[in-house]
């Protein structure tokens, strides 16, 4: 039978939605990227804003209306959240959490045999761990995402996501490093370590980051490694000089913010201040010179002040980030933020985003200025018929270069570049033969 996926949110999603997809083709299911084919819809959703239900509720029933007769699973952080909300749904016939993951393909064998509508979604306990799965091969990417991280103890005001994981659970080093070999042996060059507060890898049992990514550097064939979002006060100078000691580590820095008065910090209950975020950063690019560091930042959260927002797109001017995006503040039902007094209207939201992107977009084109000149290895990762080979930098700088022989691939391959040229997000280059990580023709 033909399965389909459709993944909303995270690149843990991303990275989940490819483990399931391993499993039902070990149960001899057979995914496909053609809707009219598929027997089976598995709906892996996102629950980070009202919008994102929204969405969702609306793709449920548009899969049911178009495709009556296939089997619609509903997974995700969604039902992890509001299961009772998500039993609701008529259209999924199952509906199920984001614990638990390898057992949803027993589940729709189980209801291909009696059709009885399943609602099961375990509740997390303090006691859980790890679900180990794995994704060995994630179609259509160069770079392949680990997720080594799952839950969140933080309990932000504006965030749903301790009700939607769990508390925190990290992956062990031992599968770490065997998933990064099955990795290493399909191709991938590079890896991304994702987690829901990734930061966090290895409280509960004494190890940090940099312990998974010396794992990751161990493994023959994998040439770099990257990090997904990052929470700042878990960055400790003892991990940045382990982590700089790798040399398949990429510094690319993406530092969740969400503002930068500490008045609206202390309203979202974010564990640090904009002075500790900014000495953070400092010691980064101390550490890590040409770094990529880029952030999240909200507009408009609850009791946000004009005064307020004039000091967060300061704040961001100050800092200088490679790259940021925002996003106007979402109630979320179920979270303290959705209770406070002085919600921001709209269309104040929408102005404030507005401002902050222009302030993030100047510190885009300085950070990309910069880099003109200088050298640096680009794993590429697509080619276009233009002969423009697009491919990133360590610092997820995205470089494109012409090449004289535009039918040869350079797909994951790596050679080193010379910035000569800045465009509004990117940069151009040319390739140095004479530095060639590969020995290619060109």
């Amino acid at each position: 039978m033909y399965i389909y996926f459709i993944t909303f949110g995270c690149k843990v999603n991303t990275y989940e939605t490819a483990c399931m997809t391993a499993a039902f083709e070990a149960e001899g299911f057979t995914p496909t990227l053609e809707k009219n084919l598929a027997d089976i819809f598995v709906i892996n959703s996102c629950t980070v804003t009202s919008e994102s239900d929204s969405k969702l509720r609306q793709t449920l029933r548009g899969l049911r209306r178009d495709h009556p007769d296939s089997v619609i699973v509903l997974t995700g952080c969604y039902p992890q959240a509001f299961p009772d909300e998500a039993a609701a749904e008529e259209c999924a016939d199952i509906v199920t959490g984001t614990k638990n993951r390898s057992d949803i393909a027993r589940l729709v064998k189980n209801y291909l045999d009696d059709r009885e509508r399943v609602c099961s979604v375990a509740p997390y306990s303090s006691g859980d761990g790890f679900e180990v799965m794995s994704a060995d091969n994630i179609e259509g990417h160069t770079r392949a995402f680990m997720k080594i991280q799952d839950g969140c103890n933080a309990f932000c005001t504006y965030c749903i996501i301790p009700y939607a994981r769990g508390r925190i659970r990290s992956k062990p080093v031992e599968d770490i490093v065997s998933e990064a070999r099955k990795l290493a042996e399909n191709g991938y060059r590079e890896i991304v370590l994702v987690g829901i507060n990734l930061a966090f890898y290895g409280a509960e049992f004494g190890k940090n980051l940099a312990d998974a990514a010396e794992a990751v550097n161990s493994v023959d064939g994998i040439d770099r490694i990257r990090l997904g979002s990052l929470e700042p006060e878990k960055m400790t100078d003892e991990m940045l000089i382990r982590l700089a000691a790798l040399p398949k580590f990429c510094p690319s820095f993406h530092l969740s913010l969400q503002s930068g008065c500490n008045r609206t910090l202390k309203a979202m209950n974010r564990r640090y201040t904009a002075e500790e975020y900014a000495e953070l950063v400092d010691r980064i690019r101390h550490i890590f010179p040409d770094c990529g560091i880029t952030t999240d930042v909200m507009a408009g959260f609850p009791g946000e002040t004009d005064a307020d927002h004039k000091e967060s797109v300061e704040f961001i001017k100050k800092i200088g980030f490679s790259d940021i995006h925002v996003f106007p503040y979402s109630r979320r039902k179920g979270t303290k933020a959705d209770l406070m007094d002085g919600q921001v209207p709209n269309e104040i939201k929408k102005v404030r985003a507005k401002e902050l992107a222009e302030a993030g977009a100047v510190c885009r084109q300085k950070f990309l200025q910069s880099l003109m000149g200088k050298e640096f290895p680009v794993l590429f990762e697509r080619e276009k018929s233009d002969g423009i080979h697009h491919g990133y930098a360590p610092n997820y700088t995205h470089i494109k270069i012409l090449t004289k022989n535009s039918e040869k691939s350079l797909r994951k391959m790596i050679f080193y570049v010379k910035i000569d040229k800045i465009g509004e997000n990117c940069c151009f280059g040319e390739i140095l033969p004479e530095r060639s990580i590969l020995d290619t023709n060109i």
